[in-house]
């Protein structure tokens, strides 16, 4: 079998796009009653995200629950988080199923972020190919480089990311953004930041210092600083909250590679595919396929135009709660990390 060409390696933050797809469609089901709503939505976005970067290699990564140092050492990181949906939960082997049948790589490792796998999957392969990681994840800026780009489904022009973009965010660099994120915190993964130290002041402090570990020496050097009474009382006093939020934000580098041959984008299986689409009720989809148009997965084409919305789906469905949503707004805000 030829080896694919390498264009570009497509990695897709899983748990992430199957929430937003959950919630940007409402009440769809398949004729036997089952939800298919974020089922829907995820391949849409999939297919969508092929189609404009036609990746010669993708992987979907999964969370497969907490780190344990990130617990051990924070027993509150994300345990403000709801539990999933039940609704979503039984919509997961739909997806994974699904991406099998279209020739698209999935990881899941139990005790295993998807965030530190992908800064893994990113590091590793950009030596060999670029990357595009799409997420809208603040994490994933400590990443960013001329080699390693963001799809951030936040933004509405659909660019990817690079350092320039990552600049114009935050005014820092990317590899100050662990620093960063540590100063402000992250409500997202319930981590505390310095009280009084919003991403302006952050900012301003990372680009007279540096570095959070600069900040720190100067202020406990012969010569402080002149930061205000304040502001300096706020830092000494959150000194080991930064040191421990640097230690929670930075990806971890343990986590077992996956060699670059094995995400390479396969030739889907048209059957299997059309099972499932009778299965859900995807009527559009599976008319689609049977006239020869080749959905994410096919190393012959990319996938076909997104439609607005999914008619006919079921006499069971409701297909007009799709509420005439495209995948433009299907990838827009509205995202909250979960676990398996």
């Amino acid at each position: 079998m030829p080896t694919a060409p390498l264009t570009k390696l497509l990695i897709v933050d899983g748990h992430a796009y199957a929430y937003r797809a959950f919630h940007a469609i409402r009440h769809l089901r398949s004729p036997a009653g089952a939800p298919t709503n974020a089922i829907y939505g995820f391949i849409k976005m999939l297919g969508r995200m092929q189609s404009n970067l036609t990746p010669s290699h993708s992987v979907v990564v999964w969370d497969g629950g907490l780190a344990a140092a990130r617990m051990a050492e924070h027993p509150e990181y994300k345990a403000q988080r709801p539990p999933m949906p039940s609704d979503l939960e039984q919509q997961f082997d739909g997806m994974t199923g699904y991406l099998e049948a279209a020739g698209i790589a999935s990881l899941c490792q139990d005790g295993v972020e998807a965030d530190d796998w992908i800064g893994v999957l990113a590091q590793l392969h950009a030596t060999t190919v670029p990357v595009v990681i799409a997420s809208s994840d603040k994490d994933f800026m400590q990443l960013v480089s001329d080699r390693v780009g963001i799809l951030n489904p936040n933004d509405k022009t659909e660019k990817v990311w690079g350092p320039v973009e990552v600049r114009a965010k935050t005014g820092l660099e990317p590899a100050q953004i662990v620093d960063w994120l540590a100063l402000i915190g992250d409500a997202v993964d319930n981590i505390p930041g310095v009280p009084g130290v919003g991403p302006k002041t952050a900012t301003d402090l990372l680009t007279q210092f540096g570095s959070v570990d600069e900040l720190y020496r100067q202020l406990g050097g012969a010569a402080p600083p002149a930061l205000t009474p304040r502001l300096k009382a706020s830092l000494e006093a959150s000194r080991e909250i930064v040191q421990k939020n640097q230690r929670l934000i930075r990806l971890r580098t343990d986590i077992r590679a996956v060699p670059l041959e094995q995400l390479a984008v396969r030739a889907s299986l048209p059957e299997r595919l059309a099972s499932m689409y009778a299965e859900w009720g995807f009527k559009t989809m599976l008319a689609q396929l049977t006239q020869g148009s080749v959905h994410p997965g096919s190393t012959e084409a990319g996938p076909p135009p997104v439609s607005n919305a999914e008619p006919g789906i079921s006499a069971g469905s409701d297909a007009s709660n799709l509420s005439g949503k495209g995948s433009s707004e299907l990838i827009q805000p509205l995202e909250q990390g979960v676990l398996l």
